[in-house]
Order: C-alpha cells, then structure tokens, then sequence
C-alpha cells in the first residue's frame, strides 16, 4: 500500500525544465483529464518561444497541473493567468505559486468557455496556451472564443495541443509558426500576423 501511494505521488509530480526554478518538482492531483505536457514538447514548445516570454503577459486555458503557466513564469514572462475548472486542481496550483514564491501567477477557478465568453477586461495576452483535455474536442469553440473576445494581443503567440487526428480550423490571421507531433499528440505554435 505504501510503496503504490509513494509511486502514484511520484507520478503525480512535473519538474520545471528551465528558467529561474529550474528542476523544482511540483505536485498535481488525481483529476480526470489532467494530462501534463511531456518535458520533451515543453522543451521543444518553450524554446520556439524564447525570444517572446520575457515580460509577456501569459494565458493558460485549461491550466492542469500549470506545467506550462509555471514553465513560463520561470522563463520570465511577466505575469500568467491559470483558468483551471476543476476545483481541486485550482487549489493546487495557487499551494505551487506560493511554494515557488509567486505574485506573478493569478489563478482563475472557472468553465474555460463561460470565462471566454465573458470578454477580455485587462489588457490583451502576449502568448496563450490551448491544451484542453483532449475527450472533450474544445479547441474550435475555445479557438473562436479567444478571436471575438479581445483576448490576443497584435503579435499574439498561440500553442494549441490536440490529438493527431483533431480537427478545427484557425482564423486567417493566425499564421503557423511551427508544427510537430510525438506520438499521438500534435502541438503547433502561430502567432498573429498583419499580413492577410
């Protein structure tokens, strides 16, 4: 019993890969959906956005276990918003920042979608990371939403994180940067461009 409760506590841990907390180890709980992103997508996702994290305002939808809202603060980024439904999960992430010793990192207890759809009070985000639970095929709705509500800043970076053979379908200005997929998993990075 003990042996299996400290495995599944191991299992239940992301390590931040860069940046000012490099190889902190953080928790997350057992939460139906909660799929962090592997080191090797997240190192490969954060060195495409190396030039653009610092002091950029961050958006992550869907935020899980955070690893890439806290990847992102650790690189440098100015401020991140984590809207995460699940209400354990919530509380684990505000216990991470203080653990890391965070005012830069604002939790968002909220329905991703009823929180979009609201609209964008503040100012716009400088980077957003989509990677909702891939069961529940959100990406065109929360695509949609970020487009109408003010969200996204000129020069935008946006990751989407879906399953290899989802499907939906970005605004004409959002141009794709890169694209790569491990596994059954398909991650691409666009930025908003002017040029239409």
């Amino acid at each position: 019993m003990k042996a299996s409760a400290k495995a599944n506590k191991q299992a239940n841990q992301i390590r931040i890969i860069g940046g000012q907390w490099r190889g902190r180890k953080l928790h997350f709980p057992d939460v139906e959906g909660l799929r962090p992103t592997g080191d090797r997508v997240r190192e490969t996702l954060f060195n495409w956005l190396m030039p653009h994290l610092p002091e950029a305002r961050c958006l992550d939808l869907f935020a899980g276990s955070g690893a890439l809202g806290l990847e992102a603060l650790s690189r440098g980024a100015s401020e991140v918003t984590l809207v995460e439904r699940d209400r354990q999960a919530s509380a684990q992430l505000r216990a991470n920042l203080e653990v890391l010793g965070s005012q830069q990192g604002k939790v968002i207890q909220a329905d991703v979608l009823g929180w979009l759809a609201l609209g964008n009070p503040d100012a716009p985000y400088d980077v957003v990371f989509v990677d909702p639970p891939f069961s529940l095929t959100l990406w065109q709705p929360v695509i949609d939403a970020l487009s109408a509500g003010g969200w996204l800043a000129p020069e935008a970076a946006i990751y989407v994180e879906s399953g290899r053979r989802s499907d939906y379908q970005v605004p004409a200005d959002w141009a794709l940067h890169r694209d790569k997929h491990a596994g059954q998993v398909s991650y691409r990075l666009y930025f908003i461009s002017e040029a239409q």
